[in-house]
């Protein structure tokens, strides 16, 4: 990838969102520049269209799960590719426009999912507070400045204060002080990373159909492998009540058999298999299996069977 001024990646901004510090994690963004966008689709937009080499999105939080958002997007946008990913630790700040206590917050600024994070610190701080969604963390902050902007105070990340002319009313009102979240790197590119033994891949299958034990014979595909699942999480597809695709991250490498060998059973099985990359894991925590499922198995069972296929006497 050359590293000119014409690479450009994405990131939802403004700056100083969670978003911006994931970015940061990565060596070959530094020194180029950086695009704020507002939402998801905008920096799949600027992938697409070559404006940026890849964007910086928020995909799982430890606390709320994952990001449905980026999570359908990735499910319409084609050949997108996630090509890292990165974990940053969250917690938030209650900022105010200077002069505002606690006591005179009614309504609060918060992007949802920062909302969700901080929901029961503020029932119990604020029980009859109000809430505005926002497009980001920072937005939420800015906002405050608005003319006739309802908002008496905003969830925001901390150091907030060091941006914009804000009075800090509370830190640390995260309900979960070990609240992580993860973000992942998404380009166009098709070359996959090499394995390194501790790493990730990630898949959107749709069930080909409603039935008994559809689910458990999509999970059976991994199971039968030995391939563990991170990440199981079911979104509508839209097109009907009741239908369902499933985001799927699975411990290992396209490359290794059993990882391989659990892609052809989805793609024998769905009707629909997104293929959205292997990549490092960001914990860098090596992927455990059992012998059993070794690259050699698999491939000692494939000589086997074309032994058999091929007349070849057997020991």
């Amino acid at each position: 990838m050359p590293e000119t001024p014409d690479v450009h990646y994405s990131f939802l901004g403004p700056a100083g969102t969670f978003t911006e510090a994931a970015l940061t994690q990565v060596p070959e963004a530094q020194g180029l520049p950086w695009r704020a966008v507002n939402n998801v689709g905008e920096a799949f937009a600027d992938v697409v269209s070559g404006r940026s080499v890849a964007a910086m999105i928020a995909i799982e939080n430890s606390v709320d799960g994952g990001v449905s958002a980026t999570q359908d997007a990735l499910a319409s946008v084609p050949n997108l590719r996630i090509i890292g990913e990165y974990l940053v630790p969250v917690n938030f700040v209650l900022v105010a426009r200077p002069g505002t206590t606690l006591d005179d917050v009614k309504i609060v600024n918060a992007h949802p999912v920062a909302y969700a994070q901080c929901r029961s610190w503020l029932e119990t701080t604020l029980p009859r507070h109000g809430h505005i969604p926002s497009s980001s963390n920072v937005a939420a902050a800015a906002a405050l400045f608005e003319p006739g902007g309802p908002a008496d105070a905003a969830v925001a990340p901390p150091g907030i204060e060091k941006h914009h002319d804000l009075t800090v009313l509370a830190r640390d009102i995260g309900d979960n002080p070990n609240a992580v979240t993860r973000f992942v790197l998404v380009g166009r590119t098709t070359v996959i990373p090499a394995p390194t033994g501790a790493d990730k891949t990630s898949v959107i299958v749709e069930l080909p159909e409603d039935h008994a034990g559809a689910l458990l014979e999509l999970l059976e595909q991994f199971a039968t492998r030995g391939v563990n699942l991170s990440l199981i999480q079911s979104r509508p597809i839209g097109d009907a009540l009741g239908r369902y695709r499933f985001v799927i991250d699975a411990d290992g490498h396209i490359s290794d058999e059993r990882v391989a060998d659990a892609l052809l059973g989805l793609r024998r099985f769905s009707p629909k298999v997104i293929f959205l990359g292997s990549y490092p894991r960001a914990d860098r925590q090596p992927n455990e299996f059992t012998s059993r499922y070794d690259d050699e198995v698999f491939i000692e069972a494939r000589d086997w069977l074309r032994g058999l296929v091929s007349g070849e006497p057997t020991a």
